[in-house]
């Protein structure tokens, strides 16, 4: 005979909290409070905007997004139904791909530690102290001293300039970094 897994007077005090918070918000929840939308709500919730046709672009597979864009802010997204990739569908990085644009810790701008703090650089210094970085090594150690790595994220025109990138700089050092 099976016997029910007993549990002790605070886990049944926190559920019945948690029941008794759930029966209460529900019942402000009423029919004042909340209405149905409208026809036009439902067909275009934010009114004024567009709709752009546009590619993930968190790995290299190319799958359909509709941006919807108002005042120059990606303010939704749905996915493409008609795309030949992904035919409807996206993997939840895909799905998320708005608040990576929007998201508040990304990094807009090149930055460098400087006595401990950040500094923001503008993008002709950043490109410069990268390009002299870069000469100095080659020079003091050679062109094989540096290796170049592509990424998931690149497609296939962003990969083939990396390899001749590479190749310019005078080294065959470059991989992937899903091997690594």
């Amino acid at each position: 005979m099976k016997t029910l897994k007993s549990f002790g007077r605070r886990s049944f005090l926190k559920m019945a909290s948690l029941a008794t918070a759930a029966t209460t918000t529900s019942v402000f929840a009423g029919n004042s409070v909340i209405r149905k939308a409208s026809d036009e709500e439902v067909k275009n919730p934010f009114p004024g905007s567009k709709l752009i046709k546009t590619i993930c672009t968190h790995c290299s597979v190319g799958c359909g997004v509709i941006a919807e864009v108002k005042n120059n802010v990606w303010v939704r997204q749905e996915v493409a139904q008609d795309h030949p990739i992904s035919h409807g569908g996206h993997c939840c990085k895909g799905a998320d791909m708005i608040d990576k644009v929007r998201g508040t810790n990304r990094l807009q701008y090149p930055i460098q530690k400087v006595n401990g703090e950040w500094k923001r650089l503008d993008w002709d210094g950043a490109m410069s102290k990268v390009t002299d970085q870069l000469m100095a090594i080659k020079e003091k150690f050679g062109p094989d001293a540096v290796q170049f790595l592509g990424s998931a994220k690149v497609n296939n025109e962003q990969a083939f300039y990396i390899r001749k990138f590479a190749a310019m700089f005078g080294t065959n050092n470059i991989d992937h970094q899903a091997r690594i």
